[in-house]
């Protein structure tokens, strides 16, 4: 999601104020919560105050991790403003780009030594490991990837690197003339439909793209009969036997490996209908924002269940409007 222009304009989504403190000790208590804040992208402002652009995500990210600090005898709260009175909108930004230089500045000389690598073979002045070369770039790219997630407004570094990354992935796959090398999946054990049958599936409120889809799996290849639930993290321990908790921290299907929760679920069944193959490469894109199969269907299907998401009269509301959008998609590509 873009959060704002390059020139600072936020487009009336506004900020979150993340504000924490937990006990001195145990230290490792506190570099936890810094390693999280810092993977989600947020900056510090001062002392003990961060800020993130305003979306659902982040906002549901905070709730989590608000949980996380309580558990550790902690303290934390956030807040959503519109704006800092005492900054520019435009001057957030540049610490956002500026965290993410920083950021870029390993990746972009481990790229630089890769491209000297790769112009030494292609001018055969020496003999290289072509495979060799495949994987240290494919640990490069997702650890792009990884910054490019977070770099909200579009640094001027993260593309210029990227075109760059593009172009070196382009050499590679000529050099080799086959697809990079992929990671082999997660092992996933199998599972018996007749054992999940007219259950209570659990997930997280606010459901977007990935729980739709797999509510919509559930209910048409799994349980026919199957009724939802929405919870927040902190009632997990309360479910009873007949549920099955999807898409949530611990629950019983849930993200594996480089997998989203309808990969999982579609794993764990067998199921081997050809259109759920394409229908999970697309999920996948849109949930993990990787672009792992560049699926071509994905933006347009993202607006339509975001537009789902702002007008649903409540979470159970938009889970089946969700799930409608997936058995229209479905149907749509039967022969």
């Amino acid at each position: 999601m873009k959060h704002a222009s390059k020139r600072g304009v936020l487009k009336g989504h506004g900020w979150i104020l993340f504000f924490y403190s937990v006990p001195s000790k145990p230290v490792s208590n506190r570099m936890k919560v810094w390693r999280k804040l810092i993977k989600a992208g947020a900056v510090q402002l001062k002392g003990a105050v961060y800020i993130l652009p305003f979306n659902d995500e982040h906002y549901e990210f905070l709730q989590w991790l608000v949980s996380e600090i309580a558990e550790m005898k902690g303290e934390g709260a956030f807040t959503r403003i519109e704006k800092i009175d005492t900054m520019k909108d435009s001057e957030i930004i540049a610490l956002f780009d500026q965290q993410r230089a920083d950021d870029y500045k390993t990746i972009e000389k481990a790229l630089y030594d890769l491209e000297r690598r790769l112009s030494s073979i292609q001018k055969g002045t020496t003999a290289q490991n072509i495979r060799g070369l495949s994987e240290q770039f494919n640990r490069l790219r997702k650890e792009f990837e990884e910054v490019k997630r977070v770099d909200f407004f579009s640094s001027g570094k993260g593309e210029a690197l990227n075109k760059r990354i593009k172009r070196v992935d382009a050499d590679l796959k000529n050099l080799s003339g086959t697809e990079m090398k992929k990671e082999s999946p997660m092992t996933i054990s199998t599972k018996s439909v007749t054992a999940y049958q007219g259950k209570i599936w659990v997930t997280r409120k606010k459901p977007f793209i990935d729980r739709m889809a797999s509510a919509w799996l559930i209910r048409r290849f799994i349980d026919k009969s199957a009724s939802f639930a929405f919870i927040d993290e902190k009632d997990l321990d309360a479910m009873g036997r007949d549920s099955v908790v999807f898409d949530m921290r611990g629950g019983d299907f849930t993200h594996a490996g480089d997998m989203c929760t309808f990969e999982v679920f579609v794993k764990s069944f067998g199921l081997k209908d050809k259109i759920l193959k394409k229908m999970s490469e697309i999920v996948h894109d849109l949930d993990l924002k990787d672009e792992k199969y560049k699926a071509a269907e994905a933006k347009g299907l993202e607006d339509i269940l975001a537009g789902i998401r702002k007008t649903a009269k409540d979470d159970r509301d938009a889970l089946e409007k969700g799930m409608a959008v997936f058995e229209m998609l479905y149907v749509s590509r039967l022969a």
